[in-house]
């Protein structure tokens, strides 16, 4: 199983794409850490850093990466048994980008990075926001050829609901229909 997620920041994709790795067995990857080098503070992998270490996992023959970044790693999206795309509702999105800057700074979660007032606006009212106008279109433009294996849902219990079925289908050899676009 190969499972592409994405969707804005807070949108779900981490959550969902843990708790499909631990349903399944399937090892996740977050694009973020394909793009930092988490050896080094705010320090960027190269593009062929980052390139290969997509590579060496795409060559996998199960995954699931997760994250927001679509313009570059077209391949996890070509070599992807399923795409997911997650489009929460606006006000449960900004909830859960609150809640983990909170919790992260209280310590009573960790991050990949030190979340800071400057972040949480960012992600608010800069990342977000660009994400549906201009982000959403393109990568529903880029993934149009790969309609077939498209899952577009509102939140992540949907997609968990939809994986379970699926399985459950393909474990009784039924047809398996693909493309659901709510």
């Amino acid at each position: 199983m190969r499972i592409r997620i994405i969707g804005g920041c807070g949108s779900g994709k981490s959550y969902t794409a843990r708790e499909l790795s631990k349903r399944y067995g399937v090892p996740y990857f977050e694009t973020d850490n394909f793009v930092w080098d988490r050896s080094t503070p705010y320090c960027r992998n190269t593009p062929e850093v980052r390139d290969a270490q997509l590579a060496e996992i795409v060559a996998m023959d199960s995954w699931i990466i997760e994250g927001v970044h679509y313009k570059w790693g077209s391949e996890s999206f070509r070599q992807a048994d399923f795409i997911v795309l997650i489009r929460p509702n606006r006000v449960t999105q900004d909830w859960r980008v609150v809640r983990r800057f909170v919790k992260t700074r209280l310590g009573l979660e960790q991050g990949n990075y030190k979340q800071t007032f400057r972040n949480l606006n960012e992600m608010l009212f800069k990342w977000n926001r660009k994400y549906v106008r201009a982000d959403l279109p393109r990568i529903m433009e880029l993934t149009e050829e790969y309609r077939h294996k498209r899952i577009i849902v509102k939140n992540n219990q949907e997609i968990l609901q939809w994986f379970s079925l699926y399985n459950d289908l393909v474990e009784t050899g039924a047809n398996v229909p693909v493309q659901t676009e709510r």
